[in-house]
């Protein structure tokens, strides 16, 4: 299952997505039968929010507030659903969002910073790399390098 995946939830499908995506991140696997664990419905009103807000200021206690619950108490049951931290599923998602975007030359990388929420490129920048261990431009001309079709075969032809 692909990063990007995880983003297109269905109803019953945000659990999965997250647990299906662990084993191959290093992500901890959430025990099945968890008893503190978010509600389905109160997991998925969350991760929507999430990512309809992706480009404003997240804090703990205004996801807190879109499921009615304290901030600390929403940390611990959204870790134990999803496996990781809410502040840590925000910014993969913001790095989902962002290697999309990137995939397309249109749009600078310090455009593309703005709309995934980070304040300025540099950060962005910082984060990207730490995430995937390369800068969002080097990702952008290995994406669109490897998009480029019959680059290969091109030499082959003009000989």
């Amino acid at each position: 299952m692909t990063t990007a995946q995880t983003t297109i939830a269905g109803s019953a499908g945000i659990m999965r997505a997250a647990t299906a995506e662990a084993s191959g991140s290093g992500w901890t696997v959430p025990a099945q039968g968890n008893t503190h664990a978010l509600p389905g419905s109160r997991l998925r009103r969350v991760t929507e929010y999430i990512e309809e807000h992706l480009d404003n200021d997240l804090t703990l206690a205004e996801l807190a507030s879109v499921v009615y619950m304290s901030p600390y108490h929403f940390a611990r049951l959204f870790k134990d659903s999803t496996g990781v931290p809410p502040h840590r599923f925000v910014v993969r998602q913001r790095i989902v969002r962002a290697r999309a975007c990137l995939a397309t030359p249109e749009l600078s990388v310090a455009q593309i910073s703005r709309m995934v929420g980070f304040r300025t490129p540099s950060h962005f920048t910082t984060v990207f790399r730490r995430v995937l261990g390369l800068t969002p431009g080097a990702y952008r001309t290995a994406t669109l390098r490897a998009d480029q079709p019959g680059r290969e075969g091109e030499h082959d032809e003009q000989r």
